[in-house]
């Protein structure tokens, strides 16, 4: 059941999140005491809300996938509770690295929180995206198109990199190919 909540939680729409973060974060909100409207922090938390369901969801579905029988394995050669969830760990360490990064990319390339939480206020909490929507109205599409190039060759880097040590790694370890 908490699955199956944090997999509808993936498809939240940003600006509806960000909409909620907003009036608990105004000053008459919940959190209106902790000023973190406008400000990196609340950019920071309401990004954090963002990709915690895709971090759970797809963790615990690599989990779930791991071979049932690595664990009767290490406890027949007498490993500890804690050292058998290691040793599980360890064989879905990349789905769950994979799991990071498309939270990673989800978030980096979020505008909805962004604008709404932070106000998109200039040298204070303007970021890739919210600049890109900023340039884009203004009509400068030269500059919204640097930005924009800008934020897809980081996503496109760390994507690459991590996909490239994945190789290594499988390479490394030819029993494991499937």
């Amino acid at each position: 059941m908490i699955k199956g909540i944090f997999s509808s939680l993936i498809g939240i729409p940003t600006v509806a999140l960000g909409l909620l973060l907003y009036l608990f974060m105004s000053h008459q909100g919940e959190f209106g005491f902790l000023h973190l409207l406008y400000t990196l922090n609340g950019i920071a938390i309401g990004q954090s809300i963002l990709i915690t369901p895709l971090i759970v969801s797809f963790t615990a579905s690599a989990l779930g996938a791991a071979d049932v029988q690595l664990r009767d394995l290490a406890e027949t050669l007498g490993a500890s509770s804690f050292r058998c969830n290691l040793a599980i760990m360890r064989e879905t360490v990349w789905p769950m690295v994979l799991a990071v990064s498309a939270a990673f990319n989800r978030g980096f390339g979020e505008l909805g929180v962004a604008m709404i939480v932070g106000g998109n206020l200039f040298q204070e909490t303007r970021v890739l995206t919210t600049s890109i929507a900023l340039e884009t109205n203004l009509g400068n599409f030269n500059v919204a198109m640097a930005y924009a190039i800008i934020l897809m060759a980081v996503v496109l880097i760390i994507t690459l990199t991590i996909n490239l040590v994945e190789r290594l790694r499988q390479e490394e370890m030819p029993w494991k190919k499937q």
